[in-house]
């Protein structure tokens, strides 16, 4: 009875890691195509539309009294960390074969990911 037990919680939590692993891939999909299409405006407006040259504070300053632009900016900086986050832990997971190594490498790609985040989000709220 225990031995048949162990081997279904087993298959349960296989199950729930392959559950994760298929909606990180579709994640994965969803978040390339919007982020190409966020990335393509961003590049229109800032190096097409404008000369990077006037790509200065002023710019952005005046450009983000619009909270649409800021809610855009901010969308681009989020997804762009977490498409890259899950690239990144899938690389991890891959090839760093190590139980311990692979736990360390994620958490510090996951301390620095949340870094980057608060950091990103703190600059967009607070800019002025």
């Amino acid at each position: 009875m225990a031995a048949a037990l162990t081997r279904g919680q087993r298959r349960g939590q296989r199950s729930s890691r392959q559950n994760f692993e298929t909606w990180a891939w579709f994640f994965m999909r969803i978040s390339g195509i919007i982020l190409f299409f966020l990335a393509l405006i961003h590049m229109y407006i800032m190096h097409i539309e404008n000369d990077v040259t006037h790509t200065t504070v002023s710019f952005v300053a005046k450009r983000w009294e619009n909270p649409w632009w800021k809610l855009f900016d901010w969308w681009l900086l989020v997804l762009g960390l977490l498409h890259g986050g899950n690239g990144l832990r899938t690389i991890i997971d891959d090839y760093v074969k190590k139980p311990f190594k692979r736990s360390v490498t994620k958490a510090l790609l996951y301390v620095v990911g949340s870094g980057l985040f608060l950091l990103g989000t703190i600059t967009v709220l607070t800019f002025k």
